[in-house]
């Protein structure tokens, strides 16, 4: 089940809601978690047992740890057994097969593969695991002693699909007492249709011309261009639409969880970028696993060891390929010859470092869409003319012509100007009446035009699904 559905629009979010705030406080983590794990369970049931699995062993050997907090043998060994089980589940769901089949081509060997399905979210859930259990070992957070407490923060099903990754340091005292208003409620509903309408009236939209490009076989160099600028906005439409869904979510039932996004197109830096897209994973990378190795306060050698970890590892969450590890690796080399060499240029410039910062993104997804390095390779080839393809084509200009309005909005969606706009003309004489009424009559608007695309059964992928 996603959130841009109908079963989760109109039967299973109000329904849920409604149970929610019907029981006394002390039962609201219970129904959270009961409802989270039915909206998992209603895709693939099966791997329910895989998240309560890490949820139980968390929550021993958190106990554990907390208990011999001061016994560091102990402690130790409890923090790498239960880390070791989350990395053991992630790595046997999402990689055994990618390490097989590597093992098979280096050895010439016919090892089977095990044909593992991989369970949606566990890449996020176990990260919030790790985060939970190192926390805890590090004495940042004490150990959850009620288990339904422990489920609900794993298994909430806001962030469950794909984040915001929650730390449990950021909401342990939310999951013991939250406050719940009107007003808040609004704020997270507001927060949910817009981000419902960039994941349907956009992002859909834009997956629409990815994969009318992909199927076509006239291409010419300007397609390829068209294509890689309407899958980097679709790639963030899509993602920063989910990410917004779950904080309006959040809000909604008490919980502020941490933005995820923060308009990254408008950076002058790969640097800059990293610290705007998908902020919740960069910042978990940087404190368990970039800073524990020593940050950039170490030797430079051991340094650049560090940022090529921390990337590759980063390549290597978003998926089991070859490509996904490139598309990190670039990155580890971008942001090192930043950091090394021209990041006070950059930051200094004022629209170059745009272009530049812009041209490097597109590149980057081209190979993180790829289906392999070898067409990904190509691809960037053919849009620096040296496929053979033609400049332009007739069907080209049908296609750039057809979604022309929605590459235009989407690209001034992308910075604050909509934003700040609309702020400006709500703070001019009498804006705030104006909005209480403009501001309801709009998202109404919009949901009612998000639900009517959805039950036309319109174009309706998930891209982190795959991840």
């Amino acid at each position: 089940m996603v959130f841009s559905s109908i079963p989760f629009l109109f039967w299973f979010f109000p329904i849920t809601l409604a149970l929610y705030f019907a029981v006394p406080r002390f039962m609201k983590n219970g129904v959270l978690f009961v409802a989270s794990l039915g909206f998992y369970a209603w895709g693939e049931p099966k791997f329910s047992v895989f998240m309560l699995a890490s949820i139980a062993q968390g929550y021993v050997f958190g106990l554990l740890i907390e208990k011999f907090r001061e016994k560091i043998r102990l402690r130790r060994l409890f923090t790498a057994l239960s880390c070791g089980f989350s990395i053991g589940l992630l790595v046997y769901c999402k990689y055994a097969d990618f390490f097989i089949t590597n093992f098979d081509r280096l050895t010439g060997l016919s090892v089977k593969t095990l044909g593992v399905v991989l369970p949606i979210g566990i890449s996020f859930y176990t990260f919030q695991m790790l985060s939970y259990t190192v926390d805890v070992s590090r004495g940042r957070v004490s150990a959850q002693k009620n288990p339904i407490d422990l489920g609900a923060y794993i298994a909430m099903f806001p962030q469950l699909i794909a984040g915001p990754i929650v730390r449990y340091s950021d909401i342990a005292e939310q999951l013991k007492s939250r406050s719940h208003s009107a007003e808040k409620a609004a704020a997270g509903a507001s927060r949910f249709v817009i981000g419902l309408a960039k994941k349907i009236l956009i992002a859909n939209r834009l997956g629409e011309l990815v994969s009318v490009y992909k199927a076509s076989s006239g291409s010419s160099v300007a397609f390829v261009w068209l294509y890689a600028v309407a899958y980097a906005l679709h790639i963030y439409y899509d993602f920063s639409g989910y990410s917004d869904m779950a904080i309006g979510l959040g809000k909604i039932l008490g919980f502020d969880f941490p933005e995820n996004f923060n308009y990254p197109f408008i950076s002058k830096s790969g640097t800059e970028f990293w610290r705007r897209w998908h902020m919740t994973l960069g910042s978990w990378f940087r404190d368990y696993v970039y800073i524990p190795m020593g940050g950039n306060r170490v030797s430079k050698p051991r340094w650049y060891l560090n940022i090529f970890t921390v990337w590759l590892l980063t390549g290597f969450w978003h998926g089991a390929d070859w490509t996904f590890i490139v598309w990190g690796l670039f990155f580890a080399v971008l942001l090192l010859s930043e950091k090394s060499f021209y990041l006070e240029r950059l930051e200094k410039g004022r629209f170059w470092p745009h272009v530049y910062l812009i041209l490097c993104v597109l590149v980057s997804f081209v190979i993180f869409d790829a289906k392999s390095l070898g067409q990904g390779f190509r691809t960037i080839g053919d849009m620096l003319g040296l496929g053979g393809l033609p400049i332009m084509s007739s069907e080209t200009l049908y296609y750039l012509k057809s979604y022309a309005v929605t590459l235009a909005v989407a690209a001034v969606g992308s910075t604050p100007a909509v934003k700040n706009g609309v702020m400006k003309l709500f703070s001019a004489k009498h804006g705030e009446a104006v909005r209480a009424v403009a501001e309801p009559v709009t998202l109404l608007a919009l949901l009612a035009l998000c639900t009517g695309y959805l039950v036309d059964g319109s174009f309706n992928p998930f891209l982190y699904f795959r991840f």
